[in-house]
């Protein structure tokens, strides 16, 4: 028991220099929440004729911070999407296309400012189309590959510029075998990292 108040204050002492050791790390750090929210403007070709769609975009990217070393960046992303502004008029008037998914993404934490990333999701998709008079509602699973880059402009403050190719499978059934369908377009956006951090 005489031993005790030197136990405590041993463990306190270790527990007051701890921070010391802190202050030296990077200029910019995760700490906090390890998620990421953001939203965007897509213009997509849906490459069935239909040209240039419009849209909103919503994306949740979540890092987490306890991984080994080698899969740090590592993390998950969930995504919407939203697609049916500037229809020409030569287009169907219910053109419309939409779609949840979600995957893994990989981001590059090493540069200052700047986080290059790569992603592969997976989800649902809806297109809604006219055949002559006839309303077409389609649905899909959807598979997309892609990529961009985050830029830090303040604080916790990002902008995304985002690239997504997707797999519509057996779209064209009349065709043998059936053709996918193959919607490929831009995201221009901003996100707040809740988990970013700037050490002195």
């Amino acid at each position: 028991m005489k031993l005790t108040p030197r136990l405590i204050s041993a463990v306190l002492f270790v527990v007051a220099v701890l921070p010391v050791y802190s202050q030296v790390g990077p200029a910019a750090t995760q700490g906090g929440l390890p998620i990421t929210v953001g939203v965007g403007l897509s213009g997509f070709d849906p490459t069935n004729g239909s040209g240039l769609l419009l849209g909103g975009t919503l994306w949740i990217d979540y890092t987490p911070t306890q991984l080994p070393k080698i899969l740090n960046g590592l993390g998950v992303e969930a995504e919407a999407r939203d697609l049916s502004l500037n229809r020409s008029s030569s287009q169907p008037p219910n053109l419309r296309l939409d779609e949840a998914s979600g995957g893994v993404i990989y981001s590059w934490r090493h540069i200052q400012n700047l986080r290059p990333y790569g992603k592969f999701l997976m989800g649902y998709g809806n297109i809604d189309s006219m055949a002559g008079s006839v309303r077409i509602h389609d649905s899909r699973t959807v598979t997309t590959l892609g990529g961009g880059v985050d830029y830090r402009v303040y604080r916790n403050i990002f902008v995304r510029g985002d690239y997504e190719y997707q797999f519509w499978p057996d779209y064209w059934k009349s065709t043998t075998p059936a053709g996918s369908l193959t919607p490929h377009g831009l995201t221009v956006g901003a996100s707040y990292d809740f988990g970013y951090s700037r050490s002195r």
